[in-house]
Formats: C-alpha cells, structure tokens, sequence
C-alpha cells in the first residue's frame, strides 16, 4: 500500500494542474466586467480603487471555489503537487500587486495600476500556468501584453483595460478551457 500511495502521489506532482476552471473563469470575466460598468461611473479614484479590488476579492473567492469543484469531480486534491506548483507561481505575484497598488496610490501615480495589475496577473498566470493545461500560459502572455498597452495608453483607457483583461480575457479564455478541458 505505501509503494502504490508512492506512486500515486509522484504522478501527481510529475501531472499537470488540471483542476483550472473555465466556468469559473467565464463566471469571473462576468463580474470583471459588471465592476468595470460601476468603475466607469466613478468621479472618485478611492471609490473606482475600492470597486475593483473588490472585485478581485470576489474574483479570488470564484477561483477557488470552482477550482475546487472542478478538482473533486476529478478526485483530486486542489493543492495537489501541480495545484500548490500552480498556486506558488500566481501568489507572488499577486502580493506584488498588491504592493505596487500600495505604493503606485500614495506616490500618486495611480494611472499605472490598470496595467501594473494585467501584468502582473498575467505574469502569474505564465507562472502557475506552466503546471497546468497548455492553454493557461497562453493567456497570461495575453494579460501581459494587455498590461504593456495599457502603461502606454491614456490614463483614461485605464478602466476598459482591465475590462478588456479582466472580463474579456477570463470570458475567452474561460469558455475554451469549458470546451476543451471541462468545466
């Protein structure tokens, strides 16, 4: 039994993180794209900011419970080996951004935060998606080069980036990993 448990849990780690939600991912493009209709609306930056991380709170929350659906209908363990190697390569990222976001708002610089965040989302995304389907990577370099357009266009653009990223990018992408590698 502990040399079948062996080999169970070395092709684990050895797999790829299978348990990306492509539902979850439309479900997210969704609300990324309601936030984006609610920031648009905003006179304030505090209220639009407070909107969009908001947003990536409830993002987070809809990530990870349909990840965790997707990967019980599996039997699998979300923190699998591919799922905690998928997980460390998102999370650094994301603290970055959430540190950038810190600094970028009180230096006053708060028109580099749309692309700061597709960025570094999407470099993330490359990050973890290297352990999962072949399609996650492609993505994150989508968020990247999203992110590079958006440090270079109108501040103003800013809000439809991250609608662009946020909601069109999970919609997209969402819907192919439904299609091609299950809900």
């Amino acid at each position: 039994m502990d040399n079948l448990r062996f080999i169970r849990e070395t092709m684990e780690r050895a797999g790829s993180f299978t348990a990306v939600p492509g539902l979850g991912g439309m479900a997210m493009g969704i609300t990324a794209v309601i936030a984006a209709v609610l920031a648009s609306r905003q006179i304030n930056f505090d209220t639009w900011l407070a909107i969009w991380l908001s947003e990536a709170f409830i993002a987070l929350v809809i990530g990870v419970v349909a990840a965790g659906r997707k990967a019980r209908a599996a039997s699998t363990a979300v923190l699998s080996g591919p799922g905690r190697k998928f997980a460390m390569g998102l999370a650094p990222s994301i603290l970055v951004g959430g540190v950038l976001t810190f600094a970028l708002y009180h230096a006053g610089m708060q028109a580099l935060i749309p692309g700061v965040w597709l960025m570094l989302y999407g470099t993330g995304v490359l990050a973890g998606g290297a352990f999962s389907v072949p399609i996650v990577p492609v993505m994150g370099f989508c968020f990247v080069l999203l992110g590079t357009g958006a440090e270079f266009s109108p501040a103003a653009w800013g809000n439809w980036f991250l609608a662009a990223g946020f909601g069109g990018l999970h919609l997209i992408f969402g819907a192919i990993i439904a299609v091609r590698y299950g809900g």
